[in-house]
């Protein structure tokens, strides 16, 4: 007996369409395999664009670019700033100048995100270069001078070291994290900032063979004043500090400690930092 699916005028139609499913097939594959084998984008981060350039046009390239976005985003910053003015034009002028994009990596933040006054994440867990305005807040509250020495906790992006430095080219800063700190080391040098001391280490207990320090600057939160920290700053020197439990609202508290020894503290505001890691952590605060 006869199938029906084989009947001739079925025939030619079936082997028509598996044909086309075959073509079909084949140049999906083609199309996949190209996709897969496509070149990477030229796109390079602000840090590979250092890297790769020994002449330094990256770095002049990089201080011009975006200038209008930089000048919008420290107007915003003077205009929010009700509870402590940002005051210090030294503070001012290096936000101004200070190429914030060159301190990220991720093509989307760096082109979308770098001069909007808000933290933004540099990888390594929870890591983040801080908004704008809570590090002018900082700085200003440090009231800083030329030929200071500065001691900062958690170097980060470097970004912040590299504003110290721009007031100041007696600037030290440690990182915990191995892998972020050589980043951070390379930008802040890359950019010129020769002058700046980088450690990789754990910042509670500050760099003792350096002080005393003139202002302390530390960027990530930590349950009590590390006491290293209190004994390196120098007499009539300043220190500002995030206190609270981690991945909660902390404090940021302002030290001073007069000629002799005595030390204050003041509550200035809320603000949430990343916490403090290493020793502070195995005290239980």
């Amino acid at each position: 007996m006869q199938r029906k699916y084989d009947h001739p005028m079925t025939l030619p139609r079936r082997k028509s369409f598996g044909r086309q499913a075959s073509v079909r097939g084949l140049l999906f594959f083609v199309l996949a395999l190209s996709a897969c084998t496509k070149r990477p984008s030229a796109y390079l981060s602000p840090l590979d664009r250092l890297r790769a350039d020994p002449s330094g046009k990256v770095r002049k390239e990089l201080f011009a670019e975006r200038q209008p976005e930089r000048d919008a985003m420290v107007n915003e910053v003077l205009a929010k700033a009700k509870e402590i003015p940002i005051t210090d034009p030294a503070v001012i002028a290096a936000m101004r100048r200070m190429p914030r994009h060159a301190f990220l990596s991720l093509r989307y933040l760096v082109e979308k995100r770098a001069y909007i006054d808000r933290p933004i994440s540099i990888g390594y867990g929870f890591q983040t270069i801080s908004n704008p305005s809570i590090v002018a807040t900082m700085m200003q509250l440090l009231e800083l001078k030329p030929n200071q020495k500065i001691l900062e906790i958690g170097t980060g992006s470097g970004y912040q070291a590299s504003l110290l430095a721009e007031i100041t080219p007696n600037v030290y800063t440690i990182e915990i994290i191995k892998q972020l700190a050589q980043e951070g080391d390379d930008r802040i040098h890359l950019l010129g900032y020769e002058g700046v001391h980088t450690r990789i280490g754990d910042g509670y207990y500050g760099w003792p063979e350096a002080a005393p320090f003139d202002s302390i600057i530390v960027t990530c939160a930590a349950g009590h004043i590390p006491p290293p920290l209190l004994a390196q700053l120098a007499p009539g020197g300043r220190m500002v500090i995030p206190v609270g439990n981690p991945y909660q609202v902390q404090r940021l508290i302002f030290v001073t400690k007069d000629q002799d020894g005595k030390i204050r503290t003041e509550d200035r505001m809320p603000v949430r930092f990343v916490p403090m890691t290493g020793t502070v952590q195995r005290t239980g605060n």
